[in-house]
């Protein structure tokens, strides 16, 4: 039999680490004669977009090049799935176009969203009888699936956006003025990315002095409080603030559109407390937004987060030798001591549309800050420099060839 990887959703710096592990240990199930690699996403396999990834991956350096590579090198979608009932006939080209090919297993390495595709598709094969196998592989920088100690992408992001505070920190505090620097981070709903930021205190920096996460109730007036508190203590304020806030008595801040999956496209936060800030205080003030830089910064990936990217791909392949569907590999748990990641499967049910939150203890009392705990759960992951290949002083990037 062949069988099929795909990628969905929001890239992430090491998601094709886990193609990388995905295709390795598919070439080494026995039964495996090609791998092929789905266009798009699951839009690929609708639409007989396969690769042949067994001629394209034939090299060890072809397949460091895709390790190294940021993004999504069989690039991505961000289709819903209808349910069976609503639309057989989307199940049937699908399964049309598996059996065209002999597939008998399909992989797709993505988010909560993607989770869903990969529960609904098992569901169907297994009401129709059909031996072919899904499995799920997770990524996501939010670090928001649920029963994962934490998810390939974010330990990447989260070192992108520790150090981009940290350098930015170096920037702001040479002027003797009054000033206000505020940075928004992604993350959506949830805020362990914005946590990420807090990272600088592990050299002792008291920056970013105050720390804004969606789990905690947000409002403008209390913002306004803590910025005038912290000016008395430093001329200079740092401030993460997550995407996802929401803004009491501020509108319009967003565009209120909504993608496939009913998400609100965020952004803006950053720039609405600028105009706050600046309305109410009247000192020097500047909002930066990294935007998608914090998901495709591969320059600075830890090493840590693409082998466990990588381990994560094969895992779920594994599992589908042994007869697996309708799971998703997963770092279930960790030895904290010494730092050692234990991989597993989970039913991708208990996966997909859920939303893994930081622990409020994790958070102050005033909600304006991260506690020490959180900073000793990211730590580790973030850990390690690739050794990357470059050409002209530049990273070389593996290219899909159709």
């Amino acid at each position: 039999m062949n069988v099929v990887v795909a990628q969905s959703g929001g890239p992430t710096a090491v998601i094709n680490a886990s193609l990388l592990g995905v295709y390795r240990q598919a070439r080494l199930w026995d039964k495996v004669d090609v791998v092929y690699g789905s266009l798009n996403g699951i839009e690929g396999i609708l639409n007989d977009r396969l690769v042949n990834l067994n001629e394209q991956l034939d090299t060890d350096e072809q397949q460091k090049l895709l390790r190294q590579t940021p993004s999504a090198a069989l690039r991505s979608c961000r289709y819903k799935l209808p349910t069976a009932e609503k639309a057989p006939e989307v199940y049937e080209q699908i399964r049309a176009t598996l059996e065209k090919h002999d597939i008998g297993a399909f992989f797709y390495i993505g988010g909560n969203d993607s989770m869903d595709t990969v529960d609904k598709l098992s569901a169907y094969f297994a009401s129709v009888d059909s031996p072919i196998r899904v499995m799920g592989v997770p990524k996501t920088i939010d670090n928001d699936l649920c029963l994962m100690d934490h998810t390939p992408g974010y330990g990447s992001a989260a070192k992108f956006v520790a150090t981009s505070m940290w350098e930015m920190i170096r920037d702001c505090t040479v002027y003797e003025l009054d000033s206000v620097l505020i940075v928004e981070i992604m993350g959506r709903d949830t805020g362990w990315l914005t946590a990420s930021a807090a990272l600088p205190r592990l050299f002792g920096c008291d920056a970013p002095h105050l720390v804004y996460l969606p789990e905690v109730e947000f409002t403008a007036d209390r913002f306004i409080k803590d910025v005038q508190q912290a000016q008395k203590k430093s001329r200079t304020v740092i401030v993460a603030v997550s995407e996802g806030v929401e803004l009491d008595s501020l509108e319009n801040y967003q565009s209120g559109k909504v993608d496939n999956f009913g998400h609100k496209y965020l952004s803006g936060v950053g720039k609405c407390l600028e105009e706050l800030v600046r309305e109410r205080i009247g000192c020097k003030v500047r909002s930066v937004e990294l935007n998608i830089l914090q998901r495709c910064a591969a320059h600075i990936a830890s090493e840590t987060d693409l082998t466990e990217a990588e381990s994560l791909g094969a895992v779920s392949v594994k599992a589908a030798a042994q007869g697996h569907t309708g799971m998703v590999s997963a770092i279930v748990s960790r030895n904290t001591q010494d730092y050692i990641p234990s991989y597993g499967i989970v039913p991708v049910c208990d996966v997909a549309n859920k939303i893994k939150y930081v622990p409020r203890e994790w958070i102050n009392e005033a909600g304006n800050d991260v506690l020490p705990a959180a900073l000793e759960y990211i730590r580790p992951l973030i850990i390690g420099e690739p050794n990357i290949l470059t050409e002209n002083g530049l990273a070389r990037h593996f290219i899909i060839k159709e």
